[in-house]
């Protein structure tokens, strides 16, 4: 037992051997740790991906989904879904397109009743939305699309049968173009959509001019929509470009107060003949 201790003893007395021990404590401990951030970086994850490019506001089914290995270190820290049945029968959000391989992010994909219309997320206080015809031709083959500006030129007989042109209201932004189903025309890139309806939104006093112009049918009046390819500034805001125009079209109309309507009592009267009758 002695001699054995007397071994140890001279066995970590000798510098070179600690030094070597140490050397290889090390190497072992480095090893280690190696293997295991390497491990945790290529660890695999089975989650839900998109099979195929899911366009806005497309009804998820299940042959839309299929399921991959992921590695634990390409998840960042967005929540998604890890379960397929999370996802079928839900839609993709209105201002989404879900690449095919993506994950299914939790703010990528909605229940139906809150799926919003994306026309009316961006429309200022005061501001009121005008749902106009058009067609392919009257959009310059679809060229007018959300986010774009356009300015409405005004055309029209007067009293004495001379015709009137000219701008009448500048500015104004392109809300959305839909079909006449009502899908929005610039959402689906897989999908030819006709235009049929376009939604831009213009102040409330001159909602009402532009309405008292569509009115005046004995003058043939025509509303022209045409692209502004002038830069735009974000405080330029809606704008009535022709006094004489608005001046016109005023002439020719009457507005009517609220207060002003009569009472629906005001118009009903008793039927004296049938209370004569009866007595």
């Amino acid at each position: 037992m002695n001699n054995l201790k007397a071994s140890m003893k001279k066995f970590f007395g000798n510098k070179n051997t600690v030094t070597i021990l140490g050397v290889i404590l090390c190497l072992v401990i480095l090893y280690i740790g190696y293997n295991y951030r390497i491990n945790s970086k290529t660890e695999l994850v089975a989650v839900p991906v998109a099979k195929q490019t899911i366009q806005p506001r497309t009804y998820i089914t299940e042959d839309m989904i299929e399921i991959r290995n992921v590695p634990v270190e390409l998840l960042n820290t967005s929540k998604y879904y890890t379960t397929s049945k999370s996802i079928v029968g839900k839609y993709s959000n209105y201002n989404t397109m879900i690449a095919k391989g993506s994950l299914f992010y939790t703010d990528l994909v909605v229940e139906e009743k809150d799926l919003p219309d994306s026309a009316f997320s961006g429309v200022p206080e005061g501001y009121t939305v005008i749902n106009y015809p058009v067609t392919i031709a009257s959009t310059y083959a679809n060229s007018m699309a959300p986010g774009s500006h356009i300015n409405i030129y005004y055309k029209s007989l007067n009293d004495d049968g001379e015709v009137m042109f000219g701008k009448f209201i500048s500015n104004i932004e392109v809300l959305d173009v839909k079909d006449s189903s009502g899908r929005h025309v610039f959402e689906n890139s897989d999908e030819a959509r006709t235009p049929a309806y376009m939604l831009f939104a213009v102040p409330e006093e001159t909602h009402l001019l532009l309405r008292k112009a569509l009115y005046l049918t004995d003058y043939d009046v025509e509303l022209l929509l045409i692209p502004n390819t002038a830069t735009l500034s974000e405080d330029q805001k809606v704008t009535v470009s022709s006094l004489q125009i608005e001046e016109f079209i005023n002439s020719k109309t009457a507005f009517v107060s609220v207060d002003d309507l009569p009472q629906v009592s005001d118009n009903v009267t008793e039927d004296t003949s049938n209370t004569t009758n009866n007595e």
